[in-house]
């Protein structure tokens, strides 16, 4: 088994389609659309599956705004060198909301992003291959 994706519900598609490209270097993979169902779908990533999990945005028609609840901690995404990743956030437009350094207790170098609909994204520092492929 893989985890194909992660589905968050958002109250406005084109800026977070937005949020995830621009801000955090993702790929719009796909939509799709179901005005008969009232809602539509948007895949997102660093690669498509089966080789790299997505991330699905669902809008529902007339919803712009959801309870972030309890029970959601953070989506995690690896970065080569946390202190640029967050940088470029900045510069384009997005929410530091932990500044990098060591994880309590640790030693892994993370930040804190937060998306527009206040989904937490925790950048992690790890080192990728040559072709950048890959974790070490």
């Amino acid at each position: 088994m893989r985890i194909l994706h992660t589905m968050l519900r958002v109250g406005d598609l084109q800026r977070s389609i937005d949020f995830y490209t621009k801000v955090l270097g993702m790929k719009l993979l796909r939509t799709s659309d179901n005005p008969e169902y009232k809602y539509t779908l948007a895949f997102l990533g660093y690669g498509s599956n089966p080789d790299h999990a997505e991330l699905e945005l669902t809008y529902n028609y007339g919803v712009d705004k959801y309870e972030m609840g309890t029970a959601y901690g953070h989506i995690a995404i690896a970065a080569e060198n946390i202190y640029t990743a967050c940088d470029a956030v900045k510069a384009n437009g997005g929410n530091v909301t932990r500044e990098p350094g060591p994880v309590k207790g640790g030693t892994t170098v993370i930040a804190f992003v937060t998306d527009p609909d206040g989904y937490k994204i925790e950048l992690i520092e790890r080192t990728f291959d040559g072709a950048g492929a890959g974790l070490r």
